[in-house]
């Protein structure tokens, strides 16, 4: 398998693609560096809405005539909007790709925004929005990011509110589109049965005469509010828990520590978490551990859904699981077995087109170069145990732990004090 190959086209535009020759698949990705990190908070959920409406229709086609296009054809027609980035995607065979191109790449530079189009699109976000609001394991991770950056676009939902999103005028999503849209503000990647030259022609054919536009700031870098918060929320029969502290950017040197730091202490059945609070006391059904990171912050938090009377003791279970990582160097057999944990997860992820499309593309964004899984696996080989209770005294520290609970109030409440680990 051959490397991957990038072009920079003159207005900017990057272009990166990797061959799979044992597939007959091409997975292909327009990226756009926005997301709801780049909004003002009147504006907060614009990304995602301009996200939604690019599949209703261009001057060429009609929404239907959109969906019937890459239909026809058997092909996968998708996007999502994240904290700092858009994704339009498709995967078809490799003899149809001319054909999703064309559609995806008109998608992305000549939506429509119809008037009624809006309006009934505002109502469907809006019910989006409700679903979160009604979907307690979502909803406690919003409030806890809300709180952890309060007052910064990264604590903002990517969705927005109901009252942004009633309040987007054409005008606004066209000024927004035309300001991101811009070619020196892609990223269009493919991976599969594919030539990279073939790839080239076709993106140069579509975006080689758009002119490059100025590059908005990022952004100021958010600064972690470690609260304690309690949301009361009645008719739900679990406590919902999220404990988190600040971690590390994607591009951060320790990120690597970091992946088998949160990999052993709540990243699959064999980890702490799950062992300890699940198998041994039976408190919960889920409890995890996750890592958020961009371009200039992170976090690494911990999820737990528990009975109202059992909060408490599972809160209590996690900042000793974290003191003990402090306190204790892991073992040779525990970090050897989430190494491999994590070296099989991400190769049985690189196995589809569109993991790799996703990976050349983010390796682009992040990093604006491609590192390859054997230069990926040597720097998770080199992990030790000693860098794992180095990381966990720099994050596990009670002054940066935030908490947020959701849930039927049981009258207890945890102070500073009792997350000390």
């Amino acid at each position: 398998m051959k490397r991957p190959q990038r072009t920079t086209l003159d207005n900017g535009l990057v272009i990166v693609t990797e061959n799979m020759p044992e597939v007959r698949s091409i997975s292909l990705g327009i990226w756009v560096r926005v997301g709801s990190r780049h909004e003002k908070e009147k504006f907060n959920g614009i990304s995602h809405f301009i996200e939604h409406m690019v599949f209703k229709g261009t001057h060429k086609r009609t929404q239907e005539e959109i969906a019937r296009s890459v239909d026809s054809i058997g092909g996968h027609l998708d996007a999502f909007t994240a904290k700092e980035f858009i994704c339009f995607s498709t995967k078809v065979l490799d003899e149809h790709l001319p054909l999703a191109f064309d559609v995806l790449a008109d998608m992305v530079q000549d939506p429509l925004f119809g008037k009624g189009d809006i309006q009934r699109e505002r109502q469907v976000i809006q019910e989006e929005i409700k679903m979160v609001e009604d979907t307690p394991d979502d909803l406690v991770h919003e409030i806890f990011i809300k709180n952890f950056w309060p007052n910064h676009s990264l604590g903002r939902p990517i969705l927005g509110t109901r009252r942004s999103v009633g309040s987007f005028a054409q005008t606004t999503l066209f000024n927004h589109f035309r300001k991101y849209y811009a070619p020196n503000r892609l990223v269009i990647s493919a991976a599969g049965h594919l030539k990279h030259e073939r790839v080239v022609d076709l993106v140069a054919r579509y975006f080689s005469k758009k002119k490059a536009a100025a590059v908005p700031a990022n952004g100021s870098k958010p600064v972690p509010h470690p609260g304690i918060t309690y949301r009361n929320k009645r008719g739900l029969e679990q406590v919902q828990i999220c404990l988190g502290t600040p971690a590390y950017p994607v591009v951060h040197d320790k990120r690597y520590v970091c992946y088998i730091l949160s990999t052993i202490l709540g990243g699959g059945m064999s980890s702490r978490l799950f062992q300890n609070i699940r198998e041994k006391q039976g408190l919960v059904y889920a409890v995890f551990s996750f890592l958020n990171s961009y371009s200039d912050s992170g976090n690494l938090a911990i999820y737990a859904g528990a009975a109202p009377a059992n909060a408490r003791k599972v809160i209590q279970l996690i900042t000793r699981e974290l003191a003990d990582l402090k306190e204790n160097p892991v073992s040779e057999e525990e970090i050897r077995r989430a190494k491999d944990h994590l070296k099989g997860s991400l190769m049985l992820g690189l196995e589809s087109t569109g993991s790799r499309m996703s990976n050349l593309a983010r390796q682009e964004m992040y990093f604006g170069r491609f590192a390859s899984l054997d230069e990926i696996l040597r720097h998770i080989e080199r992990v030790t145990r000693e860098d794992v209770q180095q990381v966990s005294r720099e994050l596990f520290q009670v002054e940066k732990i935030a908490l947020t609970v959701l849930g039927p109030s049981n009258g207890h409440r945890m102070t500073r004090r009792s997350l000390e680990c």
